[in-house]
């Protein structure tokens, strides 16, 4: 393999890298509070807007229900304004963005709803406000499992900036369609593959070692 052809599956390397990472943060940032409102707004709940939440309740869904590469065609026009252009790295994060909000949110939702009810009345009675009760109950419980969906998340990402290539979304996936399918290159797009296999163990190694680390943690803890 050529040194121009190494130096382009670094880059592309790098661009995957780039479009994951903040892709994830984006989606952890809208994600999580809207996480927290579906799981407290029911009628009755702390935050009860029942009609809110079944209107975003239905748009978490249809995001959800939406295959990925068709997401990323449909909302070129929203790509383009939010990102000036509807091609390259950057404008890739705008879908990818877009598919994590909902599955963090739901993430998010049900790791609270995991919280005991009593727990929460008792909080309620002893004055605490939503804004107390909600994000401690949901860091005492089930934290483990939320960084193994946390991790899950991510290795959806890598696959999905695989996806963008196909619509000059750049990374590895462009990489892959532009020299090993369209140039007829097999060894570029093996290699393209193996990079990704690796990518997505590493993140499945690492997010399940710290959700073991703080599972034994959190059991430590209780047994004190």
């Amino acid at each position: 393999m050529s040194a121009n052809l190494t130096n382009l599956l670094i880059e592309a390397t790098g661009q995957t890298l780039y479009m994951v990472a903040i892709s994830a943060i984006l989606g952890t940032l809208f994600g999580l509070p809207l996480g927290l409102f579906l799981a407290t707004s029911q009628r009755g709940e702390l935050l009860s807007s029942p009609w809110v939440n079944k209107v975003l309740g239905l748009v978490v869904n249809a995001t959800r229900s939406v295959p990925f590469i068709i997401l990323v065609v449909a909302i070129i026009p929203f790509t383009r304004m939010i990102a000036g252009t509807s091609i390259g790295t950057t404008a890739a994060i705008v879908p990818l963005t877009i598919a994590t909000v909902p599955f963090i949110a739901r993430l998010v939702e049900n790791a609270i709803r995991e919280i005991n009810s009593g727990l929460i009345e008792a909080a309620r009675a002893m004055g605490a406000t939503p804004l107390q009760i909600v994000p401690q109950g949901a860091a005492a419980r089930g934290a483990a499992r939320r960084r193994l969906g946390l991790t899950l998340a991510i290795v959806s990402l890598i696959g999905y900036s695989a996806m963008v290539g196909a619509v000059g979304g750049e990374g590895l996936g462009d990489l892959g369609i532009r020299y090993g399918y369209q140039r007829f290159m097999p060894d570029v797009m093996a290699i393209v593959v193996i990079i990704l296999i690796v990518l997505v163990q590493l993140v499945q190694s690492i997010g399940e070692r710290i959700a073991s680390a703080v599972d034994k943690r959190a059991t430590k803890s209780g047994g004190q």
